[in-house]
């Protein structure tokens, strides 16, 4: 598999992770989502820069 379907993968799956409808993480507000917002902007000038 190529290195990009397994990083968009994973990423799905970071983001159904961090909703915070689960229980578990109610109280941890916007920090997670937020991250996740940073780490796919990188990725999106990553892969515009063609270095992805």
């Amino acid at each position: 598999m190529p290195i990009t379907t397994i990083i968009i993968i994973v990423l799905i799956l970071i983001l159904i992770g961090v909703v915070p409808a689960w229980p578990h993480s109610r109280s941890w507000g916007y920090g997670p989502s937020g991250i996740v917002g940073v780490v796919l902007v990188v990725l999106m000038v990553l892969l515009l820069m063609g270095r992805l």
